[in-house]
């Protein structure tokens, strides 16, 4: 038992204090650059709880710097100085984050689309859609239908120019990679974009990356203890790569298998090769993610990005945020498809935003085309579906020192759906509508 009994967060709020956060730490730092060992990741956080102790008088609590201080002290005299490297690489990542002002979390702004940002806000302003009264004012009207209709049309024309580019460069094209954070629509985009083409006559070999998941022991946790799927780390990254080369040459490859239920995976389970004519297709949220396929010539690669680009102001003036709408249709399509409680989703949401804003987001600009999956009609969707659940979230998490990610999210949510009308009745949207994958009654099968 530790004399530590509390620590205090970088807000003041005085919380548990839990080694084994220190122990996910170093673990993920180790498997940031290759390791896998977590044995030796509780060894190390040991010592560093030895070495608080050591400093300290019973029932001082120590701070989060402190805490970290030590940590890179223990990496690096136990001659762990590349762990030390990327662990302080990523606290002074984590520290520019907090600094940072920009209301879209901490994206910088070479990070961000403007370009495309720009073409959905003027189409917003031509179909009078940029604002939440102006949006009132047509379900008032009774034009939810129209709505409806023009915003799966701008969606259905981007997934065609994605087609379009994806055809030009066909003769030369080996691998079509489909990326974006959580929930942004890839698989209903990737449905969509292989029934175009084939209609060209291309031929195409998915490749399933989540056969490429770790065992779950060796998956890295995060701050919190939650198994973190998010991350490009949770991958085989090295045979990802090897495969895909492989793939891309011609060579018949054996992926592996991997069984959710148990957490297991088995090597060399299915034989997959592509033909002179064919054209990988991925579907992955990490196929951005520079170690995905490095060494691969760019001319024989095309990235697709997608994001709920949504461009519309809210009663306060302010734009929607783009990483709510993601985790309310996470939230449907979890309570679906996984059984989760729309609770869980949003608890375990700081991880999945921790991840895209590192991994994946300073990506997008990487990517050949990028398609807006996001319709302004959702929010009256999702208005009637979760607005109660999150007025009980408001309530439930506030002043809760340990739950302050899922309070914010949830309150600002909350608020934002305040001023929106709600819409109950959803025929009029699209059985191949890419919401479909989120609120169900999809005609495709994922």
């Amino acid at each position: 038992m530790s004399k530590i009994k509390e620590v205090i967060k970088r807000n003041g709020t005085i919380v548990p204090f839990n080694p084994e956060r220190i122990m996910n730490a170093i673990y993920r730092s180790a498997v940031s650059v290759g390791g896998r060992d977590k044995e030796t990741a509780k060894e190390l956080a040991d010592k560093v709880v030895i070495e608080l102790e050591s400093r300290i008088q019973e029932g001082f609590k120590p701070n989060i710097e402190e805490i970290q201080d030590v940590v890179e002290k223990v990496l690096i005299n136990n001659g762990h100085a590349t762990v030390a490297k990327e662990y302080i690489l990523y606290r002074d990542e984590q520290k520019q984050k907090r600094e940072s002002n920009a209301e879209q979390g901490s994206r910088s702004a070479e990070k961000i689309p403007w370009e495309k940002i720009w073409h959905v806000y003027n189409w917003t302003v031509e179909n009078n859609l940029n604002t939440f009264e102006k949006l009132n004012a047509k379900i008032d009207a009774g034009n939810f239908t129209d709505i409806v209709k023009v915003a799966e049309a701008r969606y259905e024309k981007d997934v065609d120019k994605a087609a379009e580019l994806i055809l030009k460069r066909s003769d030369k094209l080996k691998m079509v990679f489909i990326s974006g954070p959580s929930s942004s629509g890839k698989t209903t985009t990737t449905i969509k974009i292989e029934q175009r083409l084939k209609k060209q006559g291309l031929s195409f070999v998915t490749l399933n990356i989540d056969h490429y998941f770790f065992d779950l022991a060796l998956h890295p946790k995060d701050e919190f203890g939650d198994y973190d799927f998010e991350t490009p780390q949770a991958l085989d990254l090295p045979l990802i790569n090897e495969h895909l080369k492989k793939l891309s040459a011609g060579e018949k490859v054996m992926i592996p298998s991997y069984d959710f239920k148990q957490g297991l995976r088995t090597l060399n389970k299915t034989p997959i090769q592509r033909k002179d004519n064919e054209i990988i297709l991925i579907d992955s949220l990490h196929g951005l993610y520079p170690q995905f396929s490095e060494g691969i010539d760019d001319e024989v690669k095309f990235k697709l990005y997608l994001e709920p680009l949504v461009q519309i102001k809210d009663a306060n003036n302010k734009f929607v945020q783009w990483t709510d709408i993601r985790l309310m249709r996470r939230m449907l399509r979890d309570s679906v498809q996984r059984a989760y409680d729309p609770q869980q989703t949003l608890e375990h949401w700081h991880y999945v935003r921790a991840s895209e804003l590192r991994h994946i987001i300073p990506y997008s600009n990487n990517a050949d085309f990028i398609i807006s999956s996001g319709m302004p009609y959702e929010l009256s969707l999702y208005r009637f579906l979760l607005f109660d659940k999150f007025a009980e979230w408001v309530k439930l998490f506030k002043g809760n020192p340990l739950k302050i990610d899922a309070y914010t999210r949830a309150e600002r949510t909350y608020n934002m759906l305040k001023g929106i009308r709600p819409i109950e009745d959803d025929s009029a949207v699209p059985t191949d509508s890419v919401l479909r994958e989120f609120i169900g009654g999809s005609e495709f099968e994922y």
